[in-house]
Formats: C-alpha cells, structure tokens, sequence
C-alpha cells in the first residue's frame, strides 16, 4: 500500500475489523468494509469527474457518512478535503471557495439552495449533491483498489480559521498532523475498541473531527453521527445506542444539565466527557460530578491539530480552571517577548511545537513565517505556568471572542460596519451571556449629523456574516479610545463598554 494518508485508514481497518460498525447515522449503519468500499468508489468517481491529485475537494453539509466518506476519498486521490462551515453566509463560503481553489464541491441538500446562488467566478467544476445523485456516483463507480502514492507529509486538510485582519486563514494540515493529534488522543483519553462515541459538535470544527470522531475510527469504534445538537434527543441517544464518549462545549453541556430529564437519565453507559472551546464553569463540573461524570478539559487551535494542552480526570477537579499540561507528543511553552520561559505565576505567549502543528497556512507564506519563531508556532493566546507546571489560558491576545465554540474575530465584523456610510469607527468586543458563554457587542461612533439606528445597522449585516457573528448588541458612543499613533485600545474599550448590562 503506497497511500500513507488518512485515505488508507478505512482499508487498514477493512482488513482489521471488517465487520464492526463504523457509522451510524438515523437508520443506517456501516460496517469499516462497507465503509472502505463506498470510499473506493467515491474516489474513482470523484476521479472520473476530473479530480486529480493536489485537487481540492470541498464539503458543505451537517454531520453525515457522507463528510467522512469525502474526507478519505480525497485522502485516496492525494487530493485535499476543505471542510466548510454550514453556518457561514453565501459570501464567505464563496471566498473559502474561491481562495482554496477547489476543483470539486460535495453538499447536503439543506444547502442546495446556498449552492445555486453561489458566483461563478470560483474553480469549481464538479457539483456533487448528497442523495440520489451521490447515491449514483457510488454504485456505478468502480471497486478496484486506488493505487495513489500518498505521504505523511502530503496537505490531507485545508480547515479555514479566521484570523485578526478578518480575513479567513486556510490551516494546512497533513496526514501526518491527524495522525499524531488522533495518537496523542488515543494516549491521553484511553479509548478503547468498543468506544461508542456520540458525534453532535459539527464536523466541519476541528475538535468534533480531531478530537473525537478520527481518533475512535482509529481505534476500530463507532461513531453515531448527529446532524444537529438536541439537548433532549441526546438523552435518547445515550441510551439507545449505549454512548460512551462525548464531546462538546461547555453551552452543550449546560443544556443537558439543565433538562428535566437530567436527574433520571440513564447516563451508565458513559466513559469519557471532553469539554473544549472556552473553560468549563466551576458549577458545571460540579453538576456532572454529582452524576459520576468527569470532564476532560483541553486547549488547542486549528493550527496544531487541534489538541495542545490537556487536564485529565485526576487532576478535573484540583486544576478546575487549568487547561492542563500538553499531550504526550506536544511540546508547549509560556514565553515572554523575548521567548525566555516565563517565571511561575507570570503571563506570557503559548507557542507550541511538535508533529501536529501544521506546516503553515493555505497561500500565504508571509503571514506562515509571522507565526512562527524558531519552529514554535505562535499562539497569540496569554497564559500563566502555576507551581505544577499546569497552563492556565488568562486572555486572548487576538481579541479573538468565543461564543458557543464558536471563534469570532472582531475584525471581520468591523470591517463590514465601517462599510456603513454612517458609521466612522467602531470596536467589537465580547460581553458575557448566560448561554453562550459571551457574545459580540458593537461599539460605534457616528458620522457627525447621522442618527444611526442600532436595530437597523445590524440588520445590514444579515446574509453578509454568519448569524453567531452579528453582534447582539449594539452601543453609540462619540469616541474610541486610542493611543497618540492612532491604535485602538481595545482593553478599554471593554473595560468602558464590556459588561453585560
């Protein structure tokens, strides 16, 4: 076998475990041989369609086999997966599209509508809808073995994460950067054979892939794959199909907490909770603890994979508020300006470095080589190193907010209020919110004369930006606060205008 990519795993474990299920997904299932014959047959098609090697290949859907099946076909060619986000608006998945260079787009029918509307001006050429026709491309593809030389060091993934200019950045992740982050998993979590893991955080994020749903099919388990997250219908799920992992962020775990059905769910089945996208709140871990359940908190970036720290169960409880210490194969430091370590109890930079960080990003070598310092990649993230070596994250040097876990960057929102010919400066800053953790709040100074209306000035942005990325709020003020060279002082600006009231 000449592919030493992801595309080889459904084969290796074809020939491994043939008849264990894989997926699941409503009524159906499919065992790891189903599993590698439906990838072989995508690849030939996909190939018939003209997609080459180095080719991108670009997914827009909910949770579905049929992402995965993608993911390894692409893995298959030597082509590479673009995941794309079902929640972003029709114009930043043309740019995603547009700046990728994807050849070849498959899409739920949810989002057929989105599809037609797209602009012409992108690469793509092969539209693959989910259903019949994707039913059809499969059945009458071919069945030979796809005999592609594939690297560990090979692009398998472009995953988009935006970035502080607003513009969206593509992580370039190899097949070597999977394969370490899902072994650091399998190492640090313990998962077993027969994990049973309930995958309702959406694919498309680099935690409901990385950390949960590549690291079981590594390990021969099943993934039940949901399309949306339903607080109630995931108390059914765990009994049904006996789920033993979960993943989520905190605003999923509240929510089953806080169900009537909680206190007499039958939650026996579970193993393992992990809990990423902002810290865990204190009465959180403690309502699961009453349960018999721990989490398993970590800290990561698309950028490495994504796992970069990681707090483990014996340490949930005396570390609360600690994103642990990294995984086994990662290596991270808490550096000042200068990149000596920081003393205990000082702030300083994470960077990290290791075999899951990814080469750079997707077509833009300057803003590659402004990320990285002597081969440790740079975080923008601050943080503090208690006695024990533990990393506690303090604040978010790219002002980036998380809202739900979801990662909004205030710059991308800002540029588009500037583009309102009554707004002359604005700011973006997140605000606490009880159910998604926090969320953003725009700060903007009129024109002289204008009369803006807040109501109407975010509905400009509807269509324009994902709806977790319009403000909820919106504050008129005459000034913004800025140094003597004109910088925004963004720290004062929530100090004057963050709170929740």
């Amino acid at each position: 076998m000449r592919n030493e990519g992801l595309g080889s795993w459904p084969a290796r474990r074809a020939r491994k475990t043939p008849h264990r299920t894989a997926l699941i997904h409503g009524g159906t299932s499919l065992t790891y041989a189903q599993l590698y014959d439906r990838t072989t047959r995508l690849a030939h098609a996909l190939r018939s369609r003209g997609v080459r090697r180095g080719d991108r290949i670009a997914y827009l859907g909910p949770n579905h086999p049929s992402y995965l099946e993608t993911l390894f076909a692409a893995g298959t060619l030597g082509a590479v997966f673009v995941p794309l986000n079902t929640r972003l608006a029709g114009p930043e998945i043309a740019f995603q599209l547009a700046d990728s260079g994807a050849r070849a787009l498959v899409y739920g029918p949810s989002h057929a509508g989105l599809v037609a509307g797209l602009p012409g001006d992108t690469d793509v050429r092969t539209y693959v809808e989910v259903g019949a026709e994707y039913e059809e491309a499969i059945t009458s593809a071919a069945t030979d073995p796809v005999d592609e030389p594939v690297t560990p060091d090979d692009t398998c993934i472009i995953m988009y994460t935006s970035g502080t200019t607003g513009r969206p950045k593509g992580a370039m992740l190899t097949h070597s950067n999977l394969t370490w982050n899902a072994i650091n998993v399998l190492v640090d979590t313990d998962l077993i054979a027969d994990e049973r893991a309930l995958v309702s955080a959406p694919l498309f994020h680099t935690a409901g892939l990385n950390m949960l749903t590549l690291p079981v099919l590594l390990k021969g388990g099943t993934c039940v794959l949901v399309e949306a997250f339903d607080p109630n219908a995931t108390f059914d799920l765990i009994e049904e199909h006996r789920i033993t992992f979960m993943f989520g962020v905190p605003t999923m775990f509240e929510q089953v907490a806080r169900h009537p059905r909680w206190p007499d769910a039958d939650l026996s089945s579970l193993r393992i909770l992990t809990c990423g996208g902002s810290p865990v709140p204190t009465p959180l871990i403690a309502a699961y603890q009453e349960r018999g359940l721990t989490f398993l908190q970590g800290y990561g970036m698309t950028e490495a994979s994504p796992g970069t720290l990681f707090l483990d169960a014996e340490h949930a409880v005396g570390k609360a508020g600690s994103a642990g210490v990294q995984h086994f194969f990662s290596d991270v430091r808490v550096v000042r300006p200068d990149f000596t370590p920081v003393d205990v109890g000082e702030t300083g930079e994470v960077v990290v470095r290791g075999p899951h960080v990814m080469p750079g990003y997707w077509g833009l070598p300057e803003e590659t080589a402004a990320s990285f310092a002597d081969g440790w990649f740079r975080s923008g993230d601050a943080a503090r190193v208690d006695e024990d070596g533990y990393v506690h994250i303090v604040d978010r040097i790219k002002d980036m907010i998380i809202s739900g876990g979801e990662n909004v960057y205030p710059a991308e929102i800002e540029d588009l209020l500037l583009s309102h010919p009554d707004i002359v400066e604005c700011a973006v800053i997140g605000v606490p919110d009880d159910k998604w953790g926090e969320v953003p709040r725009a700060v903007v100074v009129p024109r002289e004369g204008a009369s803006v209306d807040p109501d109407e000035l975010l509905a400009s942005l509807a269509g324009r930006l994902a709806k977790y990325k319009i403000p909820k709020s919106v504050v008129l003020a005459d000034e913004l606060p800025r140094t003597a060279s004109g910088k925004l002082l963004k720290s004062r600006v929530r100090k004057r205008y963050g709170t929740n009231s």
